[in-house]
């Protein structure tokens, strides 16, 4: 069971990063959602079919995460020593994946047509998207998903460190620390400020999980 874990954390630490770099080097992503709303409706619909499938990609893999999250946090030692940081861990991530994959299937399923709608002269397009964006992407994805990850992070690194692994804990807690305060760039800006300080944060602080979901599969790989 645990090498079949530990392959299945490896895989989502790189799978994970693999639509998003596509969204970045084809579609300017994440800075282009600081670009008006037309901009980015026009940008999106010049990626036609494969810019939709690569935000499905990215909506999976969220999803896929939410299993992943529980098997990460819970086995029967850890229900034995510390079942409450091991059932935290697996409901924080759970729901974490889950809000991060709403988000993004707005991405899916409802960006294509205000895309279309903009192309096609639809005044109230532009709108309706910045209206999406503020509340399906920052307020549930990207606020109270990412917040709820840091959770996971911190909950699940505790137990690493009740289990002797420092050097891993370590690094799950100073991403859940990154991750979290990257959120407060969505609080920012409702507050009328530019919160871009707080998107290096969210950019380290999603790297560093990466490396340390990475880390975190190798040790059960290696481990007995």
């Amino acid at each position: 069971m645990r090498p079949v874990l530990g392959a299945s954390a490896l895989l989502f630490a790189v799978g994970f990063n693999v639509p998003y770099t596509v969204l970045a080097v084809t579609f300017d992503y994440p800075d282009i959602l600081r670009q008006p709303a037309g901009d980015v409706l026009d940008q999106f619909a010049a990626g036609g079919a494969p810019r939709v499938l690569t935000w499905y990609a990215f909506m999976w893999a969220a999803l896929l995460f939410v299993p992943l999250a529980a098997a990460l946090a819970i086995n029967r030692e850890r229900m034995i020593a510390a079942p409450g940081l091991a059932i935290g861990a697996a409901i924080a991530g759970g729901l974490s994946g889950a809000l991060q994959a709403i988000g993004l299937a707005r991405w899916v399923f409802v960006i294509p047509a205000q895309a279309a709608a903009h192309a096609a002269g639809d005044p109230s397009a532009a709108t309706v998207f910045d209206t999406l964006n503020a509340y399906g992407g920052v307020a549930i994805g990207e606020h109270l998903g990412q917040l709820l990850l840091a959770l996971f992070a911190g909950l699940l690194a505790s137990l690493q460190w009740a289990e002797r692994q420092p050097a891993l804990a370590t690094a799950g807690i100073l991403s859940a620390a990154a991750i979290a305060l990257g959120t407060g760039e969505g609080l920012v800006l409702s507050l009328g400020g530019t919160g871009e300080i707080f998107s290096v944060f969210t950019i380290t602080g999603f790297l560093a999980f990466s490396a340390w979901m990475f880390a975190t599969g190798l040790n059960l790989l290696r481990a007995r």
